[in-house]
């Protein structure tokens, strides 16, 4: 979508008030922005690094926006297109609590397998840290990725198999104020 067209067309228009929780106008002045940036209608991995290191001056946001940009880029393609971004801005900025849950689930669950290893939190938590570099100062107990991830597990890994599912991770992040408050960051901001 976007390539070749300028304006959205009315069937367009109707699928993405259905499908995000954005106004006919916002999803106009949304699109208008989005060709604005990215002209061809579409935005890529490098593009999409870019505009993450814009945001983080101080750190290195290269790997965890490549691990946002796979959430983002729901058909695979290796381009996220305008549907893509409004319904992922949808979630992120105006979904519900369920919502933003799953979606960050999706990011953890790197294999995509419905269950978050050690490893994959590790991945993401150390590309966070990475992102943030110096600019925020962290209790000790979680001063490193590594403290992170198991603070994070005893959390929510309650049959302690070494995984966490999709029900324990929405039960351990409602007992975690911290990612409660992560979720809701860009709540009213769009």
């Amino acid at each position: 979508m976007g390539k070749s067209h300028s304006k959205l067309s009315t069937e367009q228009l109707t699928v993405l008030q259905s499908s995000t929780k954005f106004e006919r106008k916002e999803i106009q002045q949304w699109h208008k922005g989005f060709l604005k940036d990215c002209p061809t209608g579409e935005l890529n991995r490098t593009e999409f690094k870019g505009i993450y290191k814009q945001y983080f001056p101080f750190g290195d946001p290269s790997r965890f926006a490549d691990y946002i940009f796979e959430v983002f880029d729901r058909n695979h393609n290796g381009t996220i297109d305008f549907t893509e971004f409004l319904q992922a801005l949808s979630i992120t900025s105006r979904g519900s609590p369920e919502e933003k849950l799953k979606w960050a689930f999706e990011l953890y669950d790197i294999d995509g397998d419905g269950l978050i290893t050690k490893d994959e939190m590790l991945q993401i938590v150390d590309a966070i840290y990475r992102m943030v570099g110096s600019m925020v100062q962290l209790p000790e107990d979680e001063d490193t990725p590594e403290k992170r991830v198991d603070k994070i597990f005893h959390l929510m890994d309650t049959n302690s198999d070494g995984k966490i599912d999709l029900a324990e991770f929405k039960a351990g992040s409602h007992r975690d104020p911290l990612i409660m408050q992560a979720l809701n960051l860009y709540d009213g901001l769009v």
